[in-house]
């Protein structure tokens, strides 16, 4: 969630319900986000002006005209500023009338006729980053409303929690002494016992290492800083997401943040590598973009049976890092040009031109999980296939290849 930097809030508040994070032990097993969330956020898409009824139906029917239903696109959220300024007398909350003339339920209904889902935002704070009234204190209440309106996910942020032990509560905190952990406990205790399964998504911005304790909260966890249409944005949270793939597995995921595909910060190269870098690394792929006018390059890339079906492999293990013999080794921050991971059928192996144009090689002997031998493979963007002990391509700055090298069609192996 982008912060709307112009809302000043002084305030004081006493939060009676906050369970103490020992007293936090149910684990989250809900049956969702066994595999990694595909769909759509309004965010990257016009903030706050498309947090709509209208919006939210014209990208269901979108999602299907153009293939992306069939493709796994499944989840249509939308983002801030849906509701109105205040709760009602009774402390509910209200979708604004204008936005949402009919209300939320029969937007839900309409989306799910479709056989698609829908998806909310709130926030564990006292107001949401744009100023819309906070769960805090609401958690149960709210996790009600959303059975009743038939939400199927449901993004929770951190804007306006306590920082620090000055008891200030602004729009964002980012010292690593404050907590969001027991925040977070108490809105999926709520969802938990609300009656519907609710798919629970923790947007913290990876603060307090949330990836070591996400699983055991949400199903899927933001493990950075909002991201920026750029390739540097991209880079360095990829860069991050390596360092913590471990955490990554059926029922809750790394979250590095919605797709900037299509908004025109990234060249098609850097769209490639964008997407690459997220389905391998299990990510959630959330497109953020205007669908009606995404250009077929785009398109195909979202599309890429290949890469979707690596994303959400059951498995669910996310890759990371590898360093080739000869290779220098990674550097804290910077994105590396190799990647691996296991698959239940195989492994992917992704290289990607981090730094400039590069002709980067791969020698199988040196993946974990593959060994000396001559193998079978597949690119999942070029549609190439072949096989050997290793694979090499050439590519553009910021391009991506992503191969997939299956086990069952090893030829011979000798380790």
């Amino acid at each position: 969630m982008k912060f709307a930097l112009s809302l000043l809030v002084i305030c004081a508040f006493q939060h009676t319900s906050l369970a103490a994070p020992s007293a936090l032990t149910k684990r989250l097993e809900n049956g969702l986000g066994r595999t990694p969330a595909l769909g759509y956020n309004n965010w990257n898409n016009g903030g706050c002006t498309h947090a709509t009824a209208e919006s939210a139906l014209n990208v269901a029917n979108l999602l299907i005209s153009l293939g992306l239903k069939d493709a796994g696109y499944t989840y249509v959220n939308t983002d801030d500023c849906w509701s109105s300024n205040s709760r009602n007398s009774t402390g509910h909350l209200v979708p604004d009338p204008t936005k949402w003339p009919q209300g939320i339920k029969p937007v839900a209904d309409e989306i799910h006729s479709m056989g698609l889902k829908f998806g909310l935002y709130g926030d564990a704070g006292i107001m949401t980053c744009a100023g819309y009234p906070g769960s805090q204190g609401h958690e149960v209440q709210d996790a009600l409303t959303l059975a009743e309106w038939d939400v199927d996910y449901w993004k929770h942020d951190a804007c306006y929690l306590p920082c620090g032990d000055s008891g200030d509560v602004p729009q964002g905190c980012y010292d690593p002494n404050s907590s969001t952990k027991p925040y977070y406990g108490i809105m999926r205790d709520a969802l938990a016992e609300a009656g519907r399964p609710i798919f629970f998504s923790i947007c913290n911005w990876g603060r307090d290492s949330v990836w070591t304790w996400g699983k055991d909260y949400g199903n899927s966890w933001r493990m950075s800083n909002d991201i920026a249409n750029n390739w540097g944005s991209v880079a360095s949270i990829a860069a991050r997401a390596a360092g913590i793939a471990e955490y990554a597995g059926p029922g809750g995921f790394n979250d590095l943040d919605m797709l900037q595909v299509g908004n025109g910060g990234l060249n098609e190269n850097e769209e490639r590598a964008h997407v690459g870098l997220w389905a391998i690394a299990k990510s959630p792929l959330l497109i953020g973009t205007d669908l009606s006018k995404l250009q077929n390059s785009t398109l195909n890339i979202l599309k890429n049976k290949a890469l979707i079906a690596i994303n959400q492999d059951t498995l669910g293990k996310a890759a990371t890092y590898f360093q080739p013999a000869g290779a220098s080794a990674p550097v804290d921050g910077s994105l590396y040009p190799y990647w691996a991971g296991p698959l239940s059928d195989g492994v992917v192996v992704g290289i990607v031109a981090s730094e400039g144009a590069a002709n980067l090689s791969v020698s199988f002997a040196d993946v974990p999980g593959l060994g000396s031998g001559s193998w079978e493979w597949s690119e999942a963007f070029t549609g190439a296939t072949g096989e050997g002990t290793g694979v090499s391509a050439d590519l553009p700055a910021h391009d991506m290849r992503v191969y997939k090298v299956s086990k069952g069609t090893l030829m011979y192996s000798v380790r």
